[in-house]
């Protein structure tokens, strides 16, 4: 039987064409104001996911 996408999942990560999965960086929701600009900024981006996590989460979509 077909597996249902997890909503959650499927929100949360962006999937490439070459396959690789990115996820937000963290430390964005609060505690930002000690933090340089520079710093922000980085934040801000797409970081690609580690390979160990990247197969559980292939599982769950």
């Amino acid at each position: 039987m077909k597996n249902k996408t997890r909503k959650s999942v499927k929100k949360r990560f962006k999937f490439t064409k070459n396959g690789k999965i990115l996820r937000r960086a963290t430390g964005q929701n609060h505690l930002r104001s000690k933090k340089t600009g520079q710093a922000k900024r980085q934040k801000r981006k797409w970081v690609p996911v580690h390979k160990s996590e990247a197969k559980k989460i292939k599982k769950l979509i």
